[in-house]
């Protein structure tokens, strides 16, 4: 098998959404494998890290989980602006957190990095007999906004890390020179042969 050089990049990633629409409990599901019944509300926002491998790089998520209320919108774009990825987050048993959610993609559209990747995560997939968004209306409208969809549960930790790991693989991948917004290209060296010996 052919050496190749392995890519480590950096990734700004942000989590946008109503609150109680569950972005702690996704983060946290994340990087901890933990679930809390009761999680407290952010206040501001809260930063984890998380490091995954996908296609032969590393990417080391820098997660910012913001407040959901609306005392703290006005210091959303201290969060989103440079990110290289965002999760907006609506809970599917809450009309009205998709109808935040919608405003959220709206503000990335106007004021966001045009090469983010983002994400609609429709979470508490769990909670399908309280279900008030349908999964296909959010698919449309994923669709015509040039987003991906997913529905996630924090609770039972359906689609969690594939969300994380499907924003990994479509990360672009620059030359430094070139970085887009939010990402580092770091430790690239150029690998020559390696002495190690393996079967042959």
């Amino acid at each position: 098998m052919a050496n190749m050089a392995q890519t480590n990049l950096n990734a700004k990633l942000v989590l946008l959404g109503d609150m109680g629409a569950g972005k702690s409990s996704l983060v946290l599901r994340f990087v901890k494998g933990q679930f809390l019944e009761f999680q407290e509300s952010t206040i501001g926002a809260a930063f984890f890290s998380q490091t995954l491998v996908v296609d032969n790089a590393t990417v080391k998520f820098e997660i910012w989980d913001t407040a959901g209320q609306e005392r703290y919108h006005s210091l959303a774009p201290m969060y989103y602006r440079g990110a290289a990825a965002a999760i907006i987050v609506y809970d599917i048993s809450n009309a009205d957190s998709f109808v935040k959610a919608k405003k959220w993609v709206q503000e990335l559209q106007k004021q966001g990095n045009s090469n983010m990747v983002v994400a609609l995560a429709g979470n508490k997939c769990d909670l399908e007999e309280k279900r008030k968004v349908p999964a296909e209306e959010a698919r449309l409208y994923a669709e015509e906004n040039r987003l991906f969809f997913m529905e996630t549960s924090a609770k039972t930790a359906v689609n969690v890390n594939d969300i994380f790991y499907e924003i990994a693989k479509k990360l672009p991948r620059g030359q430094p020179s070139q970085n887009p917004s939010g990402m580092v290209l770091v430790d690239r060296p150029a690998e020559g042969p390696r002495t190690a010996n393996c079967c042959a």
